[in-house]
């Protein structure tokens, strides 16, 4: 199991998750954070943190959201476990579900 960012992330990116997380697993997207479910050890200290209320346990995940399981995974394809996002800094892509949406509104603006 893993915990899983959704829809809400999308256009937002705060990055109290990644401040919080103890194992560096929250990689940056061009339009929104990603966890990279190898390395994430289901702490959960990345869920309470998020002003937007987007990150979920794998199995918690609203019906709605629940391709952002396969979004949060398949962004990790080709990079595979890079073992840390500090390192990696933004990563100039976003899965395609991800870059089919419109711009989102950002309710922390």
């Amino acid at each position: 199991m893993t915990y899983v960012i959704a829809l809400p992330c999308v256009d937002v990116k705060d990055r109290a998750c990644v401040d919080e997380c103890p194992v560096d697993c929250i990689y940056e997207g061009n339009r929104m954070l990603y966890i990279q479910p190898d390395e994430c050890v289901d702490c959960g200290a990345c869920e309470p943190v998020c002003p937007v209320e987007a990150i979920f346990y794998e199995d918690d995940t609203p019906d709605q959201w629940a391709e952002y399981y396969d979004a949060n995974v398949d962004f990790f394809d080709d990079l595979g476990a890079p073992g840390g996002a500090a390192k990696m800094g933004v990563i100039d892509k976003d899965h395609p579900i991800v870059e089919a949406l419109p711009l989102q509104p950002n309710p922390l603006a």
